[in-house]
């Protein structure tokens, strides 16, 4: 099953035409929601299943003007880099040995080469970090990890935060492969964000499996 047939699936249920009808609710009340309707399904489109080879989930979209493209992490190309991609960056050139750290923070090249950028909640609204929490996005976000399980081999899941870590139960780790470590948020990178090697340990293990590894400086 492809990603659109998925999603069509599971807008049918009854837990997603309520977060639908909240969603719309929302907006006729004049509130400005993120992503754009059209970009709020843009990993899928940009990484289909039968090509997923790592996911990064994220928690909630960023709630700021114009940084919000339905990418985990990612931010339009001239959009000012949030700290957490930033320290993302850091790590990188880190881990990779890089010189000079990447300006542009749209991920569209990751999400290209099989790394699905999620987050577990879809859509937010303007200036308010967690408002569509708990509205269903959970649900579907959690289908769509059970259904990477179920329908691939050996998908690198990179789960940062406790959050994200709660997540590792819907994962079987005998098929895939599971890296943990803190947020890369400034709140909580030095406490083993910075030094996880995420992104060579990523590379070694599509490496290992004969999948073509990531070009993490993908412009």
């Amino acid at each position: 099953m492809c990603w659109q047939e998925f999603i069509k699936k599971e807008q049918q249920k009854t837990y997603y035409k309520n977060l639908q009808q909240f969603i719309d609710q929302e907006i006729t009340a004049g509130k400005s929601i993120y992503p754009s309707e059209e970009d709020r399904f843009k990993a899928f489109s940009l990484t289909e299943l039968k090509n997923t080879k790592v996911v990064i989930l994220g928690q909630d979209p960023y709630h700021g003007e114009g940084q919000a493209h339905g990418l985990s992490f990612s931010v339009p190309k001239g959009v000012k880099l949030p700290p957490s991609l930033r320290n993302i960056y850091k790590e990188l050139a880190d881990d990779l040995c890089w010189d000079n750290l990447p300006e542009n923070g749209d991920l569209s090249e990751w999400a290209k080469q099989g790394v699905l950028l999620i987050n577990a909640v879809l859509t937010v609204e303007k200036s308010n970090a967690g408002s569509h929490a708990k509205r269903g996005w959970e649900q579907f976000t959690n289908n769509v990890i059970q259904h990477i399980n179920d329908n691939n081999e050996g998908v690198v899941f990179l789960l940062w935060g406790s959050y994200a870590i709660k997540k590792s139960t819907l994962i079987d780790s005998n098929k895939h492969h599971i890296l943990t470590a803190v947020h890369p948020s400034p709140l909580s990178a030095y406490r083993g964000f910075f030094g996880c090697q995420h992104f060579s340990k990523t590379n070694n293990l599509l490496i290992v499996q004969n999948k073509t590894p990531i070009n993490w400086k993908a412009d």
